[in-house]
């Protein structure tokens, strides 16, 4: 009923292959419709929606109404298209929410029926996330403001803290160990009425780049079954590509989250180091870390990275300073004025059909109006060994504080051999005689490398190259530590 307050009604339709009509006696016009399984028509105020012998609808309003289409959706990208602020947009997104925990709805039938088959989530609480669905739909109900993640569903990898959640960085290390606080990256999705739905696998505390060195056993790419969906954050990346979720948080050091997304099709967005908190993430390399989010178009990166990028007075790397809307862009097709380039060495270490793809996309942006241009990268050869250098060092110091004592068990004891490989190499450079020799000399390269790809962007907007060098190998196959 109406109380002094516009209502909002959603309607459903089974058929998804035809056109509805909706007849408005009012302005005697009708109103063609297109609906597909989770976009549906809205309209103001309140309304009786009749069904004619011939097909059609009739519509009779109480007062003054406007109608709202939704845009098509395109494949995989949920509802992420509709982010305007207004309240049609987020009533949809709680709405569609609420159909996601329940048992009848396709969203969650995916997951009951393929994750024991892909082991993408390590713990999902379906009880949690009707609770905070039913939470955004009595805000509606009431008339309250809702945020403007309402209704969107993301898994959180198993490194980064969720209270009540088992958080085990996919490691008998930690697997009985109960995260007691929510990460602030957390904190700010709930505060914008955003659904947790559950846990992600993960490489053992992020030590991998397939997912197959977790203790829960590898997680298999919903794009390519049989091979691997990359890593470390490859649970996070296949819980979207298998559309379990609409936004995911994964955590990158050197390529943990854009790598998965690479290898699964999806979009993966490392921020700028101390742009995103890392309270309450369980890191691998302190200098290197950053959390960010994975989404099946950049509308849900947009969305994400308002929510989660921001200053962290308890978190002491995060940056000052106001963050953009990062969602405003999102509307711009044309490139006119940009300038890209393309990267040579880039080109040179990655397989030829890779090569291909990255060609055809860039010929897109070109189409849309860029110019392209070629840049040089003299040091990439020192990429790797510094990276790994520094990674080794930091990773070793970061594990110290999982002695078994105060909880979950001593890391040598129960870990993988990866984990146990990089804690051994890790030591060993840290020896107070071998510190300025080895880790100290990989901070100094490190400053080269930004240095040189600072000068490379100096007069260009981006760099356009491949994530990865190579396809997704299949689970199993036996790579050295360097592939």
């Amino acid at each position: 009923g109406i109380k002094d307050t516009v209502e909002m009604y959603h309607i459903n339709f089974d058929r998804t292959d035809k056109p509805i009509d909706l007849y408005d006696k009012n302005l005697q016009k009708s109103f063609p419709l297109v609906f597909s399984k989770k976009s549906g028509l809205f309209a103001k105020n309140n309304f009786d929606l009749i069904k004619n012998d011939d097909g059609s609808f009739s519509v009779d309003y109480n007062s003054d109404h406007s109608f709202i289409q939704p845009e098509p959706s395109v494949k995989n990208s949920n509802f992420l298209s509709d982010i305007q602020s207004n309240t049609p947009s987020y009533e949809k997104q709680a709405e569609i929410a609420m159909n996601f925990v329940d048992k009848n709805n396709e969203s969650q039938k995916v997951i009951d029926e393929k994750n024991e088959e892909l082991n993408i989530f390590l713990e999902v609480n379906k009880e949690s996330a009707l609770k905070q669905a039913e939470a955004i739909d009595e805000k509606i109900a009431n008339g309250e403001k809702v945020g403007f993640l309402s209704g969107l569903v993301f898994g959180i990898k198993a490194n980064i803290n969720v209270e009540d959640y088992i958080i085990s960085a996919a490691s008998k290390t930690l697997d009985n160990y109960f995260g007691s606080y929510n990460a602030t990256v957390i904190d700010k999705i709930l505060a914008q009425d955003g659904i947790i739905l559950g846990i992600t696998n993960m490489d053992e505390f992020a030590a991998g780049s397939s997912t197959e060195t977790s203790c829960f056993g590898p997680t298999q790419n919903p794009a390519a079954p049989g091979r691997i969906p990359g890593g470390s954050s490859g649970g996070s990346a296949a819980a979207v590509a298998a559309e379990m979720c609409d936004i995911a948080l994964g955590s990158d050091t050197g390529g943990s989250i854009r790598n998965p997304a690479s290898h699964c099709g999806v979009v993966g967005f490392k921020p700028t180091y101390g742009a995103v908190s890392r309270q309450g993430l369980l890191d691998l390399s302190m200098s290197l870390d950053q959390i960010g989010p994975l989404s099946n178009d950049t509308s849900g990166i947009a969305l994400a990275l308002n929510a989660i990028s921001d200053y962290d007075e308890t978190e002491c790397t995060t940056l000052h300073g106001k963050r953009p809307d990062f969602t405003s862009v999102l509307e711009e097709k044309s490139l006119e004025g940009m300038k890209i380039a393309v990267c040579k060495e880039f080109i040179d270490v990655t397989d030829a059909e890779i090569n291909v793809a990255v060609n055809k996309a860039i010929h897109k942006l070109v189409e849309a109006g860029a110019e392209l241009v070629e840049v040089s990268f003299d040091n990439i050869d020192l990429c790797l060994p510094t990276y790994y250098l520094i990674n080794y060092v930091e990773f070793f110091s970061a594990t110290r504080k999982y002695d078994g004592r105060d909880y979950g068990y001593r890391i040598e004891d129960v870990c993988g051999e990866e984990v146990l490989r990089r804690i051994e190499i890790g030591s060993y450079i840290s020896q107070k005689e071998y510190s300025g020799k080895f880790y100290k000399k990989a901070l100094q390269a490190r400053s080269l490398i930004r240095d040189e790809i600072n000068a490379m962007l100096e007069n260009v907007d981006l760099i356009v190259g491949p994530t990865v060098p190579k396809l997704p190998h299949k689970i199993g196959d036996e790579l050295t530590p360097m592939e």
